[in-house]
């Protein structure tokens, strides 16, 4: 008996001095962590308490995980207006998104001041072309109000069935009351990269948003504008278009800037972690052989577009044209979770080639321009002018016509005083461009300037 006594005591004493050694190690652990970082109790036992008053008292049975899932969500969405908790379907839905293909409206959204802001309407989809622009601040969706809910939830309300309608009420600056705009949902299939000829050796790149594989088709684009559209002759200048291009993957917003550089920074990023601190550089090939290159922006080009925007602009490689970028410099990294969801944080700032932070800057042009609409004097006469020969019942002009054709020229006339259909149609494509498009039609006149003094030096 005395042995069997003395063999437990030994055991217990075993498991006492065993269960001291691992407290000591998860209090040493603990220290060591909360050394780095450091967390307030008090805080934690206020958000204890809130959670079990809730659970116990609300109006209502609240899930566990919602409740969790909320606090999260609120934590990370008041950091700033990028950083967002993401479920696992909203995880997903990001990263279809990158990839060119996704359901909803077509617009690219932040928050600001409690209400969704448009940063741009992507080309070709139900929302630009229901109108919606760069600003617009959206405070009802369906009538719900906006302020209150987080952008995620926001953005939820949104997306739904194809073909399905949505009502938005919309804040515009230069309007004084309110816009109801109603869009059909559809799937965004987005074609990030579209090219033509502009005129003979004048080519034209629009990317509407920077995906995984823009910056390889950009450049595919490019060798076809010169391959088959200018007979294999290098081109003599390129409008690149970043006009309300929201932005989207870093790797191809530098693929682009390197494109057009043989050498230097492309952009750095500057974080609180190592692997937030990345420093990018160009390559030694030039697409365009040193032509003359002009950017459209305006305040719709965010993030990416910055980027290009910035780090051509301080290599003095391309004109920027239009008005100043939105201003987002700051960078996400998507952190996968082990419950499926992810965390979106903002982890680093972007900055040019020159140290500029482009964070609530944006990227001031060389040249500032209006987006001017142009119309033809005599079309603006017709809108707004009433003349005699309008008149039900006005007299004729003794000539035995009404007046239409008193200054006709004849059908017959000589043809060295006509133009050729060539030039004359050369003539339409450019007034035809200044009305559809003021900015690109100064962005041409400016390339085919600097093609001059190129070719004279």
């Amino acid at each position: 008996m005395k042995t069997k006594a003395r063999d437990i005591l030994i055991l217990l004493t075993g498991l006492v001095l065993g269960i001291s050694l691992a407290v000591e190690r998860t209090v040493l652990a603990e220290q060591q962590d909360d050394a780095a970082l450091p967390l307030p109790l008090e805080e934690l036992r206020a958000f204890s308490q809130i959670y079990n008053e809730i659970k116990k008292k609300y109006v209502e049975e609240v899930d566990s995980k919602e409740l969790l899932n909320n606090a999260i969500k609120g934590m990370v969405s008041r950091l700033d207006p990028h950083s967002a908790y993401l479920l696992p379907e909203a995880h997903d839905e990001l990263q279809v998104s990158t990839k060119g293909e996704f359901g909803g409206l077509g617009i690219e959204v932040g928050m600001e001041d409690g209400f969704v802001k448009v940063i741009s309407p992507i080309d070709d989809t139900p929302a630009q072309r229901a109108g919606m622009k760069a600003g617009d601040l959206i405070i009802r969706i369906d009538g719900t109000a906006v302020q209150g809910l987080t952008l995620n939830e926001a953005v939820k309300k949104m997306r739904g069935k194809v073909g399905t309608k949505i009502v938005l009420t919309v804040v515009r600056k230069g309007e004084d009351q309110a816009l109801t705009i109603d869009i059909i949902r559809d799937v965004i299939r987005i074609r990030s990269v579209k090219s033509k000829m502009l005129e003979e050796g004048f080519g034209y790149i629009r990317i509407s948003q920077f995906q995984v594989n823009t910056g390889e088709n950009m450049q595919a684009m490019i060798d076809e504008l010169i391959e088959e559209d200018n007979d294999g002759k290098a081109l003599n200048g390129m409008v690149l278009d970043l006009r309300n291009n929201p932005g989207g993957v870093l790797s191809a917003a530098v693929s682009v800037s390197d494109a057009f550089l043989t050498d230097g920074l492309v952009v750095y990023t500057d974080g609180r972690v190592g692997d937030a601190s990345v420093k990018f550089q160009a390559d030694a090939d030039d697409i365009l052989d040193g032509a003359p290159l002009v950017v459209l922006v305006n305040n719709g080009s965010a993030s990416a577009s910055e980027i290009v925007s910035g780090a051509l602009q301080d290599h003095k490689r391309a004109v920027i044209m239009g008005s100043r970028t939105f201003g987002k410099g700051s960078v996400q990294t998507i952190l996968p979770m082990r419950n499926g969801a992810a965390l979106k944080l903002t982890t680093a700032r972007y900055f040019t080639p020159s140290g500029r932070s482009i964070q609530a800057e944006g990227i001031t042009p060389d040249i500032e321009l209006t987006d001017l609409k142009i119309e033809k004097k005599e079309d603006k006469a017709k809108k707004h002018r009433v003349s005699e020969k309008d008149l039900s019942g006005h007299l004729s002009n003794g000539n035995g016509e009404k007046g239409e054709k008193a200054d006709d020229k004849s059908a017959d006339s000589d043809s060295d005083t006509k133009e050729s259909d060539t030039d004359q149609d050369k003539e339409e494509e450019k007034v035809n461009l200044a009305e559809k498009d003021f900015m690109l039609f100064q962005a041409l006149n400016m390339l085919k300037g600097l093609h001059l003094v190129q070719a004279a030096q």
